[in-house]
């Protein structure tokens, strides 16, 4: 049985992915979530039957791959469209929006938002779901995520960017 270690919490692009890889090998395994993919890192170190599932536009997927060199190598990658990426929030009125959180990777989507005021204060956390998680508690007032964590946390969505193209890389121990 195969584990893939790769980012959570629940509803990220990255556990998607890893299901999927998991189905289009037909290899029977899990998926298990981390807060940060360099976490996930350590685990698959510790894991001779795991693999690390990365995204492409993982901030800093360049330090995961050449720290990692003596002990992990890139083995597959492939393209898959992530769930819809949502602008949602607590509020259904732009003008309640003061506080946006965002993963570093798509924080540029806050420009394409026309009614949304420049003047807001911006928060990055770990990953889409996790800015989800952090505005369904309050900590910001909207944030981009993905279709399935805005449902999980009762999000409006306010605006849908639709699903992105994105590329996946699957590393293994050597």
């Amino acid at each position: 049985m195969l584990t893939i270690h790769t980012l959570g919490p629940d509803g990220t692009n990255c556990e998607k992915a890893a299901h999927h890889w998991l189905s289009k090998n037909n290899i029977k395994g899990n998926v298990k979530l981390y807060k940060t993919l360099e976490k996930a890192v350590e685990a698959v170190k510790c894991d001779n039957d795991g693999v690390l599932l990365g995204c492409i536009v993982y901030p800093d997927l360049h330090n995961i791959v050449f720290q990692n060199l003596l002990s992990l190598e890139l083995k597959a990658c492939f393209v898959l469209d992530t769930h819809n990426m949502l602008f949602a929030s607590r509020h259904t009125d732009y003008n309640d929006i003061r506080h946006v959180g965002s993963h570093p990777a798509p924080q540029d989507l806050f420009d394409a938002l026309p009614l949304l005021n420049k003047n807001v204060r911006k928060s990055l956390f770990t990953s889409n779901s996790e800015a989800g998680v952090q505005c369904a508690h309050g900590v910001v007032d909207a944030c981009i995520t993905t279709l399935s964590a805005a449902q999980k946390y009762h999000l409006h969505i306010l605006h849908d960017f639709g699903p992105v193209p994105m590329g996946f890389s699957v590393h293994a121990p050597k």
